[in-house]
């Protein structure tokens, strides 16, 4: 999706769980490792596509290693909850940007 920021993350692999697609592709994208017992379930998105209908676990992640560094030529930023419905996104991680706020304003990220 060019030209769009999306939250991290990618396609489940054959054999692969959700949690631990997430901790391939944090590695893969972003040079951050993490464990299965860091990542808890938050929500999902549902949205239909014209060609494909996409359900996308979101997970939340405390405890990782290193900084996060673009590995694929990506643009890096830390955004506040507040400001991510700013950025141009893909459909189905718009109403995400709503939760994750209403999540941070109730302290979920503390």
């Amino acid at each position: 999706m060019a030209g769009l920021w999306e939250l991290p993350g990618g396609k489940i692999e054959p054999g692969e769980t959700p949690e631990a697609a997430l901790i391939r592709e944090l590695r893969e994208e972003l040079a951050v490792e993490t464990h299965a017992s860091a990542v808890r379930p938050l929500t999902f998105a549902s949205h239909a596509y014209d060609n494909f209908h996409l359900v996308m676990p979101v997970f939340l992640i405390r405890e990782w290693g290193g900084e996060p560094v673009a590995q694929e030529g990506q643009t890096l930023e830390f955004v506040a909850p507040a400001d991510l419905k700013t950025y141009p996104a893909p459909e189905a991680d718009i109403p995400l940007f709503s939760f994750i706020e209403d999540y941070a304003s109730k302290g979920g990220f503390a």
